[in-house]
């Protein structure tokens, strides 16, 4: 017993005339998975004709077991002395594993039906991470001075969007979850499907955020390319494949953090602000004392400016300024060095002594050997020009300086 296809002019010749009865499936929706048909005595009899819509997959069922199968759409004509055709399209190995192994025990005896399965892309399928899931962030760096290396911010985040999926072999979908039912239909599969594709899309986002893709956190939702790529790679659906199900495509609607996260990228920003403000202030700072030491007639006025702005600016300028200040012509300066140190020697008598301070690579700033937020040592610095250098040195690779151990 077989199907043979009806040539395209069929429906309009005799041979019209000949067909006893007509099983098909005329509304196979978005919602619908599979759908059993039968005729009224549940008997297909000789050359009835079967007609396979576009979009849909039909299997010839008798008795218990598979005897053929199409993917492509037409008219066929049941031949109960023809063996399987097989005019499967995609599935014709599926098929023929069907016809050969697969039988339904405990199936009603003289029973024969076709069974039609939606084989188009199964959209608007919801999903959202019930809770934050972790992220590397390679918008926002965090250098390494030690290893001259950079690591991504973690963050927790949480994504909303839809799924598509379809049914790649009825075969399995048809043994491991639908069997002989009368209709299948997605409502009852997509609440155990959600779960699934959650776990799915967490080693996605694992993926997006390694040193090969390096996404920007905020910018997944326009990685819908790369996360249809890396799916069929990687294959992160193969527990669904194994059901006969497979995950077409992600579309992310949707990311937001999780307050702590916000909280490290808002610290973050202003971190890099005031680097960014530091380093400018460090190069005027530098201009002024090279200008001052070559004006020969106005040095005492450029260095009293250079006075005020090192008060303004208090620590901001940091060792970087003692590298500027080493390369001055320094017989130009020695009597307002003089008056200089006896000033800040008469101030210091009077202030009260000022704790040093120093910024961690996290953002925050301390005054001890380690940082109070992540416990991270002090980085050592040379005693001459303040260039940060690494723990077993032992020249400065600024200056020179043998390092204090």
């Amino acid at each position: 017993m077989g199907l043979i296809k009806a040539a395209k002019d069929a429906i309009g010749s005799t041979l019209h005339d000949q067909w006893k009865e007509a099983i098909r499936c005329e509304d196979m929706t978005n919602d619908i998975l599979m759908v059993k048909k039968t005729t009224d005595t549940g008997v297909i009899t000789n050359k009835s004709t079967i007609i396979v819509a576009p979009g849909q997959c039909a299997v010839i069922y008798d008795n218990g077991r598979i005897i053929d199968a199409t993917a492509e759409d037409g008219f066929y004509t049941f031949d109960d002395s023809s063996s399987p055709s097989f005019f499967a399209g995609q599935f014709g190995d599926v098929f023929k594993e069907m016809w050969q192994r697969f039988t339904f025990n405990g199936a009603t005896a003289k029973e024969q039906c076709v069974f039609f399965f939606n084989i188009k892309e199964i959209i608007d399928n919801k999903f959202g991470t019930p809770a934050p899931i972790p992220f590397q962030d390679w918008s926002h760096p965090i250098p390494n001075q030690m290893t001259n290396t950079i690591t991504p911010l973690r963050v927790e985040i949480k994504c909303f969007g839809t799924y598509t999926f379809s049914i790649m072999n009825p075969a399995l979908f048809m043994t491991k979850i639908a069997g002989t039912a009368d209709i299948y239909r997605k409502t009852q599969l997509v609440e155990q499907l959600r779960s699934e594709v959650i776990a799915v899309f967490q080693n996605v986002t694992n993926e997006l955020g390694t040193s090969k893709y390096k996404v920007p956190v905020l910018e997944m939702p326009s990685q819908t390319d790369e996360i249809r790529e890396m799916m069929d790679e990687k294959v992160f659906d193969e527990k669904m494949r194994e059901r006969g199900i497979k995950i077409e495509s992600f579309a992310v609607e949707s990311v937001t953090l999780d307050a702590e996260s916000e909280k490290k990228i808002d610290d973050y920003e202003l971190s890099s602000n005031a680097y960014m403000q530091q380093g400018k202030m460090v190069d005027a700072y530098a201009e002024a004392v090279k200008s001052a030491a070559s004006n020969s007639n106005g040095a005492m006025n450029g260095f009293m400016g250079i006075g005020m702005m090192n008060m303004s600016s208090g620590n901001v300028m940091g060792t970087a300024v003692q590298g500027a200040w080493q390369n001055t012509d320094k017989s130009s300066i020695d009597l307002s060095k003089q008056e200089n140190e006896q000033e800040q020697k008469e101030e210091a008598q009077t202030e009260e002594p000022k704790v040093e301070t120093w910024n961690c690579e996290c953002g925050t700033q301390n005054a001890g050997k380690f940082c109070y937020n992540c416990g991270k040592a002090k980085p050592q610095t040379c005693k001459k020009c303040g260039t940060i250098v690494p723990k077993d040195a032992k020249f400065c690779s600024n200056c020179g300086e043998k390092v204090e151990q």
